[in-house]
């Protein structure tokens, strides 16, 4: 069996040494520690070609110069065998449970004569070294998708005043076949992010096995290598895809070698394809986003001479698994603590909890319709979600069964807790708990009209009281508003000025206001 080929650098060597510094067979032979017939066999081949001088050779790629020296198989191939094709190679270890053992078993079963198991494995990894890092990585079918956010570039403009937004350009790729989803969002807040990741799976028909983001903070509360922590709301949608998140590993460039990759492609294929174009609106960018996908996607990869789509159709689709029924629902998750009146306040409205969690701290999922409440990770209570700021939804089955079993805190406690303040600071409590359906509602008011205190002093929170008692305003947000606008007439100079309050349609807020003007500075009295 003849001896393997010499790399095109030792047989370079060869010719430079025979050429240029003139030596004889036998000392070629010694100096690259090769056989003489070897280094025979390459001189022959070159007095049979056109090659005359080094300075010609030195130019040329070991492609050419393997051509122009006539060997006519493959760099390592030997003389009947076949080099397996590398492209199909790589591409079959991407399926699942397609092991280099199992090629080489089907390569050989296919020639009468062909490598060895050791020397298949040398000549791919060869082959392999020729590929791009990312390339040169061997991602499973269905196992991973890589989710960055790109750089700056993108921008929507207001028709009207012709200002300027930047935008952020969401871009995810599956490792096996690099198929990639992009689309652009108007900030990295963790409700867009989640939106994304949906869409991004409707875009793929599916969801691979692991997502890989990097350590942004609407995925990753807090970066680590070892054990990030992870968005509670991020990992319930992921969850809710069948899927689980490894985020790159801080300093570990190789985890996202393939999202920045795709990041970097989508720069050229999306962001300078569209540098120059103005937008007026998220639906428009990502309709024009759309069609430079097509393009990038059905563009054949030089490597492997397929284009994204074809590997993923062939490769990656099969191995995803299936989307869930319905949509993932955006849901933020948020710490309450339960108040003496068994609610706990969320987005400025009130849910009740079984009033026997006074005091806990509880978990709170809120979607865009639902509320639900939470005490060791166990469900307590569930309300459809309002939006009325200061309202108060209650269930019966969470209230005290009788003022007995509820004896640390009743409203005639609260009352004469509040009357160490005044006689119309307790009045004022009295009516607050009348407005409501059960008096317990009215404890966190009556609280934080006695905690005024602290900060106001006893003499001024009792005056704002008289004063909310006198143009029936029985609210402690009333309160509040005159003590932090000086409006309570303690040493100044309007004490008999009637006040009045109203709603302001827009932040639906209490509004101030003093009914007589005899003592308000007029605009003329700074001039």
């Amino acid at each position: 069996m003849a001896a393997e080929r010499l790399s095109m650098r030792q047989v370079k060597s060869v010719i430079r040494l025979h050429l240029v510094e003139r030596k004889s067979t036998g000392e070629i032979a010694t100096h690259l520690a090769v056989g003489k017939t070897t280094v025979r066999e390459y001189i022959q081949r070159l007095n049979k070609s056109d090659l005359k001088t080094w300075s010609e050779i030195e130019l040329l790629t070991d492609d050419e110069l393997e051509r122009r020296l006539g060997f006519t198989s493959p760099l390592g191939a030997r003389k009947g065998e076949v080099m397996p094709d590398w492209v199909y190679v790589h591409r079959e270890m991407s399926k699942p449970h397609v092991t280099a053992a199992l090629l080489w078993t089907e390569y050989r079963e296919q020639l009468e004569r062909g490598y060895g198991y050791t020397q298949f494995l040398e000549h791919y990894n060869r082959w392999r070294q020729k590929l791009s890092v990312v390339m040169r990585q061997t991602h499973k079918a269905g196992e991973k998708t890589f989710i960055d956010y790109s750089g700056n570039g993108l921008w929507l403009v207001d028709p009207k005043t012709g200002e300027r937004k930047e935008v952020e350009l969401f871009v995810a790729a599956l490792g096996a076949s690099s198929y990639t989803y992009a689309e652009v969002t108007l900030s990295q807040t963790s409700p867009e992010w989640i939106s994304s990741h949906v869409r991004m799976s409707e875009f793929f028909g599916g969801c691979s096995e692991i997502w890989v983001p990097d350590n942004l903070k609407s995925g990753v509360t807090k970066a680590d290598r070892y054990e990030p922590l992870l968005n509670e709301t991020y990992r319930e949608c992921s969850a809710h895809y069948g899927t689980c998140i490894i985020p790159a590993r801080p300093g570990m460039a190789r985890d996202k070698a393939k999202a920045e990759v795709a990041v970097l492609v989508a720069q050229r294929w999306i962001v300078a394809r569209l540098r120059n174009r103005l937008f007026t609106s998220l639906e428009e960018i990502n309709e024009a986003i759309g069609e430079c996908l097509e393009i990038l996607n059905n563009r054949k990869m030089r490597h492997v001479n397929k284009s994204r789509r074809e590997l993923f159709e062939e490769i990656d689709k099969p191995a995803l698994k299936p989307l869930p029924a319905a949509r993932y629902e955006f849901a933020e998750w948020k710490w309450a603590t339960v108040n003496i009146d068994y609610h706990i306040t969320f987005d400025h409205h009130h849910y009740s909890a079984p009033y026997q969690l006074v005091q806990q701290r509880l978990e709170v999922r809120a979607t865009a319709t639902v509320i639900e409440i939470f005490h060791r990770g166990k469900r307590v209570a569930s309300h459809r979600r309002s939006y009325k700021r200061g309202g108060y939804t209650t269930l019966t089955e969470h209230m005290p069964k009788s003022h007995q079993e509820h004896a640390k805190w009743t409203p005639q406690r609260v009352v004469s807790w509040s009357a160490t303040i005044g006689e119309a600071c307790a009045k004022l409590v009295e009516e607050i708990m009348k407005t409501k359906v059960h008096p317990q509602q009215g404890f966190a008011a009556a609280l934080g009209i006695i905690r005024l205190e602290s900060k106001y002093g006893r003499e001024r929170v009792e005056r704002s009281c008289e004063r909310a008692l006198e143009v029936g305003a029985h609210s402690y947000q009333f309160v509040k508003e005159i003590l932090k606008n000086k409006m309570d007439g303690v040493g100044r100079g309007f004490d008999d000025s009637p006040m009045t309050e109203s709603i302001d349609p827009e932040t639906n807020e209490i509004q101030l206001a003093l009914l007589s003007s005899e003592n308000i500075r007029g605009g003329g009295y700074y001039h």
